[in-house]
């Protein structure tokens, strides 16, 4: 597992959350852990290294 820090796009605070390398594209809601809003993150990797991260708020 791999540990990424972004902020979050409700309550703007830093939060982290654990991202699984063996899949290369990624789309999958989780919920801040400050404030519970739900958050869409795509993270993108390649040879096991983050080369992409997305986090918006799925209220759009």
């Amino acid at each position: 597992m791999f540990e990424h820090f972004f902020q979050c796009p409700y309550c703007w605070e830093e939060i982290s959350m654990l991202l699984d390398p063996s899949v290369g594209r990624q789309t999958y809601v989780e919920d801040c852990e400050v404030c519970c809003n739900p958050i869409e993150l795509t993270p993108e990797f390649e040879a096991n290294e983050l080369i992409g991260f997305g986090a918006r708020d799925i209220e759009q």
